[in-house]
């Protein structure tokens, strides 16, 4: 690989097109980078942006089947609406309080009681039940079904609303309560996964399929369509007017070379030549509902920028440039 020349950068400017954006889904192209950017992106969505989740249960009553614990545990998972987060303070850090969770800065409470009295029927309580002192934070249930992120009563639902029912926590049964304070945090998926606002973040490399067209038109009509099935997903199609082989799907492309081991078998060595484009991505991007797809995508790059931005500022005693004199000179 050929080395820029003294002073040169290794500058790029990537791109971003978005193809699909839907509150808790994205899905959009970043073209003119490599995958070592691409990656750090990726990591930073699933691992380092911040939400809020349950961080401290206290347990006043509990006689349900469940242990303190397994309770605990259940409602640290449940997604809290964490819009705010990026501005609020992490608990190990603020110094306004003694964390123990009456903080405007860096902490939610959250209260639930719940007392099953009808001894024919099993009361479920979820994440609906959860009452939160801070409007903004609140279970992601509860948001959807409010609709604007305001808490609601399950009593509330109209007929045309859909209903909510929310994620369950314990089921009681008649005489059976639980009564508890929760504390919720600001927290990143690198500390524990509940921080996590991504549900499933991948990229691909974007493919390049070209198929030979004069070697194609040497097989008949039953060879193509074998050759087209030949592909584990619908990456082609055969035109039923022209008859000739056509590229329906690009991304449906999975790398898996059936197309090309199918052509090589027929004895049609490069019939298609298929390559990964170095530069240029696919990501496809879901979230567990604490924020929006939109608030994941610029807030992961607000804190890459952020971390690069840190290193350009540890660069007193000039060890970049030593290893960039290094990079050039060899």
């Amino acid at each position: 690989m050929e080395r820029p020349a003294a002073g040169a950068s290794y500058q790029r400017f990537p791109r971003v097109r978005i193809r699909e954006l839907r509150d808790e889904y994205a899905k959009f192209e970043l073209r003119d980078t490599d995958a070592s950017v691409a990656n750090a992106l990726r990591r930073v969505m699933i691992a380092e942006v911040p939400t809020v989740a349950i961080d401290l249960v206290e347990i006043e009553a509990n006689s349900s089947v469940l242990t303190d614990e397994f309770i605990a545990h259940r409602l640290g998972l449940i997604p809290l609406t964490s819009s705010a987060a990026m501005a609020m303070r992490l608990s190990r850090d603020c110094d306004a309080c003694d964390g123990d969770g009456s903080c405007e800065y860096c902490s939610v409470e959250f209260h639930l009681a719940a007392r099953a009295t009808d001894s024919g029927q099993t009361l479920e309580v979820t994440a609906m039940d959860l009452r939160s002192t801070d409007p903004k934070v609140c279970p992601v249930d509860q948001a959807d079904a409010a609709g604007d992120h305001r808490q609601v009563d399950r009593a509330l639902h109209y007929d045309l609303r859909p209903i909510v029912v929310g994620i369950l926590i314990v089921k009681l049964r008649c005489g059976q309560e639980l009564r508890l304070r929760a504390i919720a945090r600001k927290g990143i998926g690198k500390d524990h996964a509940k921080w996590s606002p991504a549900a499933t973040v991948t990229f691909m490399y974007e493919p390049d399929i070209c198929i030979n067209e004069e070697l194609m038109e040497t097989l008949t009509l039953e060879e193509k369509q074998s050759w087209v099935e030949s592909s584990p997903t619908k990456v082609f199609d055969i035109d039923p007017v022209t008859q000739q082989v056509t590229i329906v799907d690009l991304e449906a492309y999975t790398y898996d070379d059936e197309v090309i081991k199918k052509a090589e078998a027929m004895g049609k060595p490069g019939l298609v030549e298929i390559n990964a484009k170095e530069d240029s991505f696919v990501f496809t991007v879901e979230t567990t509902g604490a924020i929006t797809a939109y608030e994941l995508i610029m807030n992961a790059i607000t804190i890459l920028r952020q971390k690069l931005d840190a290193i350009r500022l540890q660069d007193d005693d000039g060890d970049l440039a030593e290893l960039d004199a290094h990079l050039v000179g060899g």
